[in-house]
């Protein structure tokens, strides 16, 4: 795992726990990945919805029944499981894409083209973002 997602982890985090969490992204073809605490606060969100609602039960089934704990080794290496390496088509490479409290791991030719499409919607959208309007 590159040191600068560590480094940003062991900033945040106040957990005993030295890892990361790692869930299929239900969005993009790729790994999502966050700190403890993020987790705790996805949690919370999904918690404050209608407990017999179906996105109740969709956010809960996809992020925290999908999640595993994945700790740091002695050298900061994580190991990802079959499932999600299979998911994320990640055969023998992969690209680390911060997103704020968040961060994703793809497939290096799978977010090649997901970041020119989103190149593309970021330029269209441009002045949304210098505005200060809504995305």
């Amino acid at each position: 795992m590159p040191a600068q997602f560590r480094s940003a982890l062991t900033k945040a985090e106040n957990s005993e726990f030295n890892g990361i969490i790692s869930y299929a992204s239900f969005i993009n073809p790729c790994i999502e990945s966050c700190g403890f605490e993020r987790i705790k606060q996805l949690a919370q969100r999904i918690e404050s919805l209608d407990p017999f609602s179906e996105e109740h039960d969709a956010f809960s089934t996809i992020i925290l029944g999908g999640s595993v704990q994945l700790p740091f080794d002695s050298e900061g290496r994580i190991l990802l499981p079959e499932d999600l390496l299979e998911i994320a088509s990640i055969k023998e490479a992969a690209v680390f894409v911060g997103k704020g409290a968040t961060f994703e791991i793809w497939e290096p030719k799978s977010f090649a083209a997901y970041s020119a499409r989103s190149r593309d919607i970021a330029r269209e959208k441009r002045l949304h973002l210098k505005s200060g309007g809504a995305l």
